[in-house]
């Protein structure tokens, strides 16, 4: 019985960790291009109707975690990664818009 309470636990564990991957109020920060920090705001996609599953798939980004996918600005151009969405359809264009995402500090 206390095999399956601890099975339990860390089921429930492990599984809130991957539920609350971007929540609400947390914002990832991808520092490494030259033309400046860009923020991923879990609240603001949220809110814009977006679920995990609609970029956290084997096509766009298949880990839930930071930094297991490179994301060049040429792949987004081409409508990959974030230029599934960012192409001036669905929302902003990424060509014109850097510094809507790229943050000089």
């Amino acid at each position: 019985m206390q095999k399956v309470i601890i099975l339990i636990a860390v089921t429930l564990f492990l599984s809130a960790g991957l539920a609350l991957a971007v929540p609400n109020g947390k914002t990832l920060e991808f520092n490494k291009s030259p033309m400046g920090v860009v923020k991923f705001d879990g609240t603001l996609h949220k809110e814009a109707g977006n679920k995990c599953k609609d970029c956290h798939n084997k096509e766009m980004f298949p880990k839930m975690k930071q930094g297991t996918v490179t994301i060049t600005m040429d792949e987004i151009y081409a409508g990959k990664l974030c230029g599934v969405c960012h192409n001036g359809g669905r929302a902003f264009d990424a060509k014109g818009n850097c510094a809507r995402c790229h943050i000089k500090q």
